[in-house]
């Protein structure tokens, strides 16, 4: 593997830890509407958004190949388990 495919390897990684930390963030901010009994108006939005972007970047991610597709997923699963804890 050549150094710069690594490069771009580690940018995906790191673009679906951000992707990842983004998508929770938004998750935890859903769930306190929930808890705080919020309006569907405001609680919808997140659902949307939260789904939306995560579906479109992995689409987009894609279209670049399995390599940075498997990368942005570790990260975004990083991301995952780093929330969790």
């Amino acid at each position: 593997m050549s150094p710069l495919v690594s490069i771009e390897l580690l940018t995906y990684l790191l673009a679906g830890f951000a992707l990842g930390a983004l998508y929770f963030y938004a998750l935890w901010r859903t769930v306190r509407l929930h808890m705080a009994q919020a309006a569907l108006s405001k609680v919808l939005p997140l659902y949307l958004l939260r789904g939306g972007v995560a579906l479109g970047a992995f689409w987009i991610i894609a279209q670049q190949g399995a390599g940075p597709l498997l990368s942005a997923l570790l990260g975004f699963v990083g991301a995952r388990f780093l929330v969790q804890r």
